[in-house]
């Protein structure tokens, strides 16, 4: 009887139904745009937020760099013999950037703390290289942080410039980024970041080989291919790969064994970055207060604090999706339930009459309300299936625009720099503080979305089934008496 009535109720009241269900279909398929959007907000930040950390990293830990003591420029001091006039010198400085070092034996520190699944460590180093041709005479740094040469009038070009006491100098300067791997644990880190196209990535057994990848950038810059030779400080390494990264830019532009590394930058058994991976998620601050109060002077960054640096449109629409997006819908959703009751309760007032006979006809009130609520929860269900059909077609016309969305990588997030070191954490930002990212935005849809959406589409119908179940059991038979006068 409970479902014959319903189905013809229901029939019978098409128009009304279709309205009551059309304003839960809008609210619940804003909802499901809004949510869609805004997961595919995250999913973009952390493929910039990969380009910095690299995959399968919570955490890093690091120690920040010392301020230059007084009269010191902190800069690289580069030295050159007399030769020949116009015979070409070179001098290499390694150096480690962007932190102070760290014991090596850190990252067995880190990796007994608790939460902490897995650990590595590495070695940021920056390489500058100054070349060119020269007077005779002996040149020294100057205050500057160029090359100088006593005697002689004359003049310099490069960048940066060195400048020249009474002689003369023709040189370039060129620096590049070097990172120090651990070849054993290569799931975590900065190399993760980066898809080995050409060539093979690091054997576990090359823990002091002079081998190195080279990012794809710059071995097209320096015109380098596989087999060909990288020299570091006059050592020669063998490139046995050319990574391309993921997402924005390369951690380093070359990558060299951890041990390699500690030994061009003369820091055996030293390190600048520990990688660090957590047990569970949601426990990284937990983690991370673990390390900081356990492991004193050093700095534990997080990837939800390097998000605090991604700006742009990225950081824009996510603040929107996030703020904007999430009051609007559930200002839609009360609005969409608060006039499904209201409707209902108003289709209940006109059927007083009908109400009222079966209440004369023995019905009692709560078997009422049943059908009211029966017929709300209906109407629920269909706006449901509308809204999520709307929803569908919403988050499927974003991916398919797909519109393009920009991320800065601000350099100011921890005083560090990227191309060898790290703003924060490790090899990850540039020290051009205006690197900008161009990332596609799509709106996937999860199955925990969908499941929302039915939640709300059957607390919509029974919010509307209390509104016109409250109206129906204040029904008394005299009310159908009094409406067929």
């Amino acid at each position: 009887m409970f479902f014959t009535y319903l189905r013809r109720e229901l029939r019978r009241r098409r128009k009304a139904a279709l309205v009551v269900a059309s304003g839960l279909a809008l609210g619940i398929a804003l909802v499901i745009v809004v949510n869609s959007v805004s997961s595919g907000m995250n999913q973009a930040q952390d493929k910039v937020l990969q380009s910095l950390y690299g995959l399968g990293t919570d955490m890093t830990v690091t120690k920040a760099a010392e301020a230059p003591k007084s009269g010191e420029t902190g800069r690289p001091r580069f030295e050159f013999g007399a030769k020949d006039d116009g015979e070409e010198q070179s001098s290499d400085r390694v150096m480690v950037q962007g932190f102070q070092t760290l014991a090596s034996s850190t990252v067995t520190k880190v990796a007994g703390q608790k939460g902490v699944a897995d650990s590595v460590g590495g070695l940021s180093l920056q390489v500058m290289k100054v070349s060119g041709e020269f007077k005779r005479g002996q040149f020294k740094q100057d205050q500057s942080g160029g090359a100088t040469r006593q005697g002689g009038p004359g003049g310099s070009s490069g960048q940066p410039q060195g400048q020249v006491e009474g002689g003369g100098a023709s040189f370039d300067v060129n620096s590049y980024s070097v990172y120090g791997t651990d070849v054993a644990k290569q799931g975590l880190g900065p190399l993760t970041s980066s898809k080995v196209t050409k060539g093979r990535t690091f054997k576990a057994s090359e823990t002091d080989a002079k081998v190195a990848v080279a990012d794809t950038s710059y071995a097209k810059e320096k015109k380098l291919a596989l087999g060909d030779t990288a020299k570091i400080k006059g050592v020669k390494y063998k490139l046995i790969g050319i990574a391309t990264p993921d997402s924005g830019d390369a951690a380093a532009n070359l990558y060299v064994p951890l041990k390699q590394a500690q030994t061009l930058a003369g820091a055996k058994n030293k390190i600048t970055t520990v990688y660090v991976k957590a047990t569970d998620s949601q426990q990284i601050s937990a983690v991370k207060a673990t390390i900081q109060k356990n492991i004193s002077g050093t700095t534990v960054t997080t990837s939800a604090d390097l998000a605090d640096t991604v700006s742009g449109s990225l950081s824009t629409a996510s603040d929107l999706a996030a703020n904007v997006g999430k009051w609007l819908s559930i200002a839609v959703l009360v609005a969409a339930f608060l006039v499904a009751g209201l409707l209902t309760s108003s289709a209940v007032s006109r059927r007083v009459r009908e109400f009222g006979t079966l209440k004369a006809l023995g019905w009692k009130s709560g078997r009422v309300t049943r059908q009211v609520v029966g017929e709300a929860v209906v109407n629920g269900l269909v706006g449901g299936a509308l809204g999520i059909a709307v929803g569908l077609a919403g988050a499927y016309a974003v991916t398919a625009i797909s519109p393009t969305l920009t991320a800065e990588l601000g350099s100011g997030a921890g005083g560090g720099a990227r191309g060898g070191g790290m703003a924060m954490g490790g090899p990850g930002m540039r020290q051009s503080a205006g690197k900008t990212l161009d990332i596609a935005l799509s709106a996937p849809v999860s199955a925990t979305t969908i499941t929302l959406a039915v939640g709300l589409a059957v607390a919509g119908g029974l919010i509307a089934g209390a509104f016109g179940g409250w109206r129906a059991s204040r029904l008394r038979p005299a009310d159908a008496l009094r409406r067929v006068e």
